[in-house]
């Protein structure tokens, strides 16, 4: 692709993002407003801000990458992205907007009366957010060094620079026209090339598998990966739970006006995340047939058009795939740091407007510095294993704090530091001192299908060993959560005691 291209591309999306960000500031006046859009975005908007922001590197460029690789064992991954909203709506939404919190340590602290138990969500909270953030930061790195030849560490640096102006300008309101945009940019920039890239193969005779592939590659748990049932069922239940725990998802639900908009959004989320993840299969399978030397990488997105279609035709649909690309990487790291810097200015800063700016700096900055330390990996792993922590910890917490009125203060902390505490040391060993083979790099690899239950049981065990710990005003708390807003109980928004 000519490098101009692939720069124009870049800087379009980056202006874009700026300017429609920077409408956003005009509407933007109080803490509300920086925080939650004060609550007024509608089902629509909000959907697409969460297409916008849901939609990753993993999504946009890891997920075809793992389906080249490995085949259909990785078509669990937008499937379960995908259902994960499904699990959300039928548990979560609806509960968690009425109950007035700004963040999930607000929730934490609402629900259980425990300002240690609001600390260590916060805590999960950053450091969920920085896992997630650093293959963003790598992925943007890689992409801008393949189609211009800059340094690595330039890409990363440009996508955290543009999302902290943003952040810092607008807040949540800023964020949201942003994001909104940038899914159907995405989707744009997935879709169109998929028609040319089957013209072309079609004109091409329509090749198909080798034999070999298609007794391997085709067929699920086929792929000869070490104990690949296992890492399925773990990989599931990490992508089915770990949706309703991913801070910068959840953070958005509070910007609904009531619980019903709340339902609404997921549901039109879903038929957002169903039509983009039609998409990668399809760039997956066919780099399959054309690409098989890409196996490993996170590329052939961006190098099947100039591949299948080529000339300028081909470059300008590489350079749209770039366009698109970027889109993600901006989008989804806005979502994450509007979330981390939430609890950082509310729990650490403890101040209005200008701590939330402050506190945007510090979001990106650690991970950017962590993107340039840590030894790179394929970045649907690396967001894998920041939804299994998700799964381990505020999952267990979400669906007992909202469904079970005996879970306790005490419960509710080890479950977080066993589930949330065994995940993130497992990530750790994965990240730092991986590959691990056999049973045990299976184990540290896809940890969900073991730290879950642990989280679970030791939240429900703890909290029956505590009944004095049930907070006092758990009575009121659960009919807040489920009472329909229509009833026109008494909903001011929830202010954490230590603000």
């Amino acid at each position: 692709m000519s490098t101009a291209y692939g720069v124009t591309a870049v800087v379009l999306v980056a202006l874009a993002a700026v300017l429609i960000g920077g409408f956003g500031i005009r509407l933007s006046r109080t803490t509300s407003d920086f925080y939650v859009a004060s609550r007024t975005v509608s089902p629509l908007w909000n959907a697409s801000a969460i297409g916008g922001e849901y939609l990753s590197a993993a999504s946009f460029l890891g997920i075809a990458g793992l389906i080249l690789t490995y085949g259909a064992d990785m078509l669990w991954l937008p499937v379960g992205w995908t259902g994960g909203y499904l699990v959300l709506l039928v548990l979560v939404s609806a509960p968690l907007r009425r109950s007035g919190a700004y963040t999930l340590p607000d929730f934490a602290e609402a629900r259980l009366e425990s300002m240690a138990v609001r600390r260590l969500a916060g805590v999960l909270v950053v450091l969920i957010g920085w896992l997630y953030l650093m293959p963003q930061f790598q992925s943007a790195g890689l992409v801008l060094q393949a189609i211009t030849g800059a340094p690595e560490w330039a890409g990363g640096l440009l996508v955290a620079a543009v999302v902290a102006v943003n952040v810092m300008s607008g807040g949540m309101r800023s964020i949201t026209f942003v994001q909104a945009f940038q899914y159907w940019l995405k989707l744009t920039a997935l879709a169109v090339p998929v028609v040319f890239l089957l013209l072309a193969w079609q004109a091409d005779g329509a090749p198909g598998l080798s034999a070999h592939d298609t007794t391997t590659w085709a067929l699920p748990l086929a792929s000869g990966k070490e104990y690949s049932l296992y890492s399925t069922y773990s990989l599931i239940l990490a992508t089915f739970l770990g949706t309703m725990g991913l801070p910068h998802v959840l953070v958005r639900f509070y910007t609904n006006p009531d619980g019903r908009a709340a339902r609404r959004t997921t549901l039109v989320v879903l038929s957002l995340l169903g039509a983009f993840y039609l998409l990668p299969a399809i760039y997956g399978a066919l780099g399959r047939i054309y690409l098989p030397e890409l196996a490993g990488s996170d590329t052939v997105v961006l190098t099947l058009p100039g591949r299948l279609v080529g000339g300028m035709l081909g470059d300008l649909l590489t350079a749209l795939v770039t366009a698109g690309a970027f889109a993600a990487f901006l989008s989804t790291s806005s979502g994450l740091t509007v979330s981390v810097a939430g609890v950082i200015g509310q729990d650490i800063l403890k101040g209005g407007v200008r701590s939330f700016r402050a506190a945007a700096v510090l979001a990106v900055i650690v991970p950017l510095g962590l993107a340039a330390l840590a030894r790179s990996l394929p970045v649907a792993d690396v967001v894998g294993l920041a939804f299994a922590v998700a799964a381990s910890s505020f999952c267990p917490l979400l669906v007992l704090g909202i469904w079970w009125r005996r879970l306790t203060s005490t419960g509710a902390m080890a479950g977080l530091l066993a589930g949330g505490g065994l995940a993130c040391c497992a990530v750790m060993m994965t990240i730092v001192g991986g590959p691990h083979t056999g049973l045990l790099g299976a184990l540290l690899a896809q940890p969900a299908a073991w730290t879950v239950p642990i989280a679970f049981a030791v939240m429900v065990v703890v909290s029956l060993l505590t009944p004095a710990r049930i907070p006092a005003g758990v009575a009121r708390t659960m009919v807040r959560l489920h009472t329909p807003e229509i009833l026109d109980l008494d909903r001011g928004d929830w202010r954490p005691r230590s603000s």
